[in-house]
């Protein structure tokens, strides 16, 4: 497993924790895991989020995979703002096919058609979370956004992330790193 904290302090492969007094309403209590984040920048999906809008079949219709028998139905997340009709599925590593992407020992990213197949017909990984969109920094801003007191962070759990309980997983989240929610305060601290 990648140490992303190691790596000159980035934190691929981690999670994201809005703090409390985060202002912007698309973050507010959410949990972002960390896909790729360098000196380029960061991406991340919102894994806490749903998009009620939109059903797994609709979806399969839209990408024209309407004649594919869906045996799995799974719930569709909303990854980020940013490119909203584009599609990722974060899963298990027990899935590998061209063009996924490893991200550390616990998780896997692919963004195909093919996982959508795979995934219907009880063929994909054993767990997923399909997002549309995702949250996307340039070359610094993550950093200075934590700096600034608008993100915790905190070791990515594969149970904790493709857990059910959306609702749930930022107080769980937060709760894990040891911290009362009452006690935080959205004031960035400079001497």
């Amino acid at each position: 497993m990648k140490d992303a904290t190691s790596t000159q302090g980035y934190l691929e492969g981690h999670l994201l924790l809005a703090m409390p007094a985060m202002d912007d309403p698309r973050f507010e209590r959410s949990v972002i895991y960390l896909c790729a984040h360098n000196a380029d920048g960061a991406m991340g999906l919102v894994v806490n989020r749903e998009i009620d809008q939109l059903s797994f079949d609709e979806l399969m219709t839209q990408v024209g995979l309407d004649e594919v028998p869906i045996e799995r139905q799974i719930r569709i997340h909303f990854g980020g703002p940013v490119e909203t009709g584009r599609g990722f599925v974060l899963h298990s590593p027990d899935y590998v096919q061209e063009g996924t992407m490893p991200v550390d020992d616990g998780f896997s990213l692919t963004a195909s058609l093919d996982i959508l197949r795979d995934i219907a017909v009880g063929k994909g990984p054993r767990r997923c979370i399909l997002a549309l969109g995702y949250a996307g920094w340039g070359p610094g801003q993550l950093e200075s956004e934590i700096q600034d007191n608008g993100w915790l962070h905190a070791p990515a759990d594969p149970a904790l992330v493709f857990d059910g309980d959306l609702g749930g997983k930022w107080q769980q989240a937060i709760a894990g790193l040891g911290i009362d929610v009452s006690l935080l305060t959205g004031q960035a601290g400079h001497a």
